[in-house]
């Protein structure tokens, strides 16, 4: 498990939490303790860059590359509700470096074992097994 994923992990303890959160921020993550995440989460090149939004759920062997986001896609919504309510990233997922998972409206859920390209912006949900790239996200194929 590398430091960063330990990290994360650490982020909801009742003493550490906060030393995890700052260390996270020393390395540019955003990972709030609301975020539900699995076991086996890979983070790799410390995640620099990485922003997960506090509504993300993230399942079980998930890897996550840099730069990664995963957000909400309405900002200016502004004391109103936001049409937004989350992402699921179920198991086995890859995000790749730079990738982008934005929800503009209700959930958006990227399936098992879905991989989603470098520098992808995936604004809909995907199905099982897929490979999503370019911007905006569509699928290139299906995986075995």
């Amino acid at each position: 498990m590398s430091l960063i994923s330990r990290l994360i992990d650490l982020r909801r303890h009742r003493v550490l939490g906060r030393v995890a959160k700052e260390a996270l921020a020393l390395y540019g993550v955003e990972f709030p303790a609301a975020v539900e995440v699995g076991t086996g989460l890979k983070v790799l090149h410390r995640g620099f860059g990485t922003v997960v939004h506090p509504s993300t759920r993230i399942g079980n062997n998930v890897t996550l590359f840099h730069g990664v986001t995963i957000g909400r896609g309405d900002p200016w919504v502004d004391g109103t509700e936001s049409l937004a309510r989350g992402v699921v990233i179920e198991d086995d997922v890859v995000l790749c470096a730079g990738a982008k998972i934005i929800c503009i409206n209700g959930v958006i859920t990227v399936g098992r074992g879905t991989i989603v390209g470098a520098n992808a912006v995936l604004t809909r949900s995907t199905g099982r097994n897929e490979v999503w790239a370019g911007v905006p996200a569509r699928r290139i194929r299906e995986l075995p």
